[in-house]
């Protein structure tokens, strides 16, 4: 009986512990099985709206709130928490639509459009004044508009000063004439300047050399003298009238040379530093559409309109064919060739000297200006660079996310395994058309996001990592995930 009693709790005993022996390898092979399980739930890839990250789904598609399209969420443990990087897989970027540039060294294109109006030439407008006192007794032309050529009559004036100097002509011939062959030689040296001061006042009055000869040869005075126009032009003032008596230096007409005229235009400021003297501009009107005048910035105001906030800039146009008319409205384009430091590249000036008061006047080295004179300067000291000059280092317009004090881009590195990009901060120069220049922040050859860096910075904000708005990271908010 007892013995029976201890093969019966032997029994027991082994039966037990075959059954822990079971349940323990039943466990561990469920956990086996489990643990991939939940490794793969982890690694599913979630979305979210960068307006409303409470949103979140676990595929793609737009935000039920705003609309926007969902952009990949990144799972924990991808990236470093106080990294600018974002590492996604290929799927993510490809619906992401990032796309990428290099950044290269260039002179970058800038169009600088402007509007303003004609008006004349100021070094073209002449004032037909009178040189003697005395009365208008004939206006040649009498309205303005009319067009005169260049040594046309226009005023025929009485003046009693003119007898006066005509009888000192007289009494100077006369003198000269009554010389002796025996009077010394100070004697006749004398008589001749006296004659030749005579002449030389009448020549002072407005009268000419064959009018003066005239004189010499007969007894009768001449009581009118007859201005001329000096240069061809139109009558654009007409400022007395006949029977009028003027003074010395009165104002009679004032004639115009309209076969050259100024373009008065306005610059913006943020397009002045691309504008400079000397560059060419394409002006069109509505007049006559579709066709291009061609002129040259001859002078950029230095101080700026306080009303428009504009600045001057006058562009020189030939108008040999009469067709512009001045206060015609005007629209201009300059086409620059943006360098660094806000300098320009015009090849056909660089390395030459050029007038600083005629910018048509252009000469491959030093010399002084074939009009005016003065002392030709180097292209380089009116804002230009040489042709060997290195390009800049630019970027396309729309890599750069800004703040107003920051810039930052998105760079992609091409050898990591998955689409990773880092954001970095650069100091942007410039703006030069579709494109800015870089002065400090990266290097030639670099790969950054021009297409879907906002998304990327989204990402990144919401993980509370560094992005645009935040420089540094900061703690996240508890984000609730909501099934619909």
């Amino acid at each position: 009986m007892e013995a029976n009693q201890v093969k019966s709790w032997f029994k027991i005993i082994c039966i037990a512990i075959l059954a822990f022996l079971s349940g323990y390898f039943i466990k561990s092979l469920s956990t086996e099985t489990k643990e991939p399980h939940q490794a793969s739930e982890k690694a599913v890839q979630k979305w979210t709206c960068s307006m409303h990250p409470e949103i979140i789904r676990d595929k793609p598609g737009r935000c039920p709130k705003c609309g926007m399209e969902l952009v990949p969420l990144v799972t924990e443990g991808e990236v470093n928490e106080f990294s600018r990087q974002l590492v996604l897989s290929s799927e993510a970027a490809a619906l992401m639509e990032i796309e990428t540039s290099v950044v290269e060294r260039r002179f970058a294109e800038v169009e600088v459009r402007m509007t303003g109006k004609l008006d004349y030439d100021e070094t073209r407008i002449k004032n037909i004044t009178a040189r003697v006192p005395g009365r208008i007794d004939r206006l040649f032309v009498d309205f303005t508009g009319i067009t005169v050529k260049k040594d046309d009559h226009l005023v025929s004036l009485y003046s009693p000063e003119l007898v006066s100097a005509q009888a000192e002509l007289g009494q100077a011939v006369k003198a000269f004439e009554n010389l002796k062959p025996e009077s010394s030689d100070t004697t006749k040296k004398s008589a001749l300047n006296m004659l030749e001061a005579a002449r030389e006042k009448l020549r002072l009055l407005g009268l000419l050399d064959e009018q003066i000869k005239a004189i010499e040869k007969s007894e009768t005075d001449v009581t009118h003298v007859t201005i001329f126009s000096p240069i061809g032009g139109v009558v654009i003032e007409k400022d007395a009238t006949e029977g009028m008596y003027v003074d010395t230096g009165t104002i009679i007409y004032k004639v115009a040379d309209l076969s050259r005229l100024w373009a008065k235009l306005d610059v913006y400021e943020s397009d002045l530093v691309w504008i400079r003297y000397g560059q060419q501009a394409d002006i069109t009107t509505e007049a006559y559409p579709g066709q291009i005048f061609t002129g040259t910035i001859s002078f950029i105001d230095p101080v700026l309109d306080d009303a428009t906030r504009t600045i001057k800039a006058r562009v020189n146009i030939d108008n040999s064919d009469g067709r512009l008319r001045p206060s015609m409205f005007v629209k201009a384009v300059v086409h620059s060739k943006a360098a660094s430091e806000g300098k320009v590249m015009d090849p056909n000036l660089a390395g030459k000297w050029i007038c600083p008061m005629h910018p048509d006047i252009i000469k491959p080295e030093a010399g002084t200006c074939d009009i005016c004179g003065m002392k030709i300067v180097t292209a380089e000291s009116l804002g230009y660079v040489k042709a060997e000059y290195a390009p800049p280092l630019v970027i396309p317009a729309t890599a750069p996310l800004i703040t107003g004090k920051r810039a930052i881009v998105y760079v992609h590195d091409p050898n990591a395994e998955k689409p990773t990009f880092e954001g970095r901060e650069i100091v942007l120069g410039p703006k030069a058309g579709d494109f800015y220049i870089v002065r400090d922040g990266l290097k030639d050859g670099e790969l950054i996001v021009t297409k879907g860096a906002f998304r990327i910075d989204a990402a990144l904000q919401l993980q509370a990592k560094p992005s645009m708005m935040n420089p540094k990271p900061r703690s996240a908010p508890a984000v609730h995930i909501h099934e619909y």
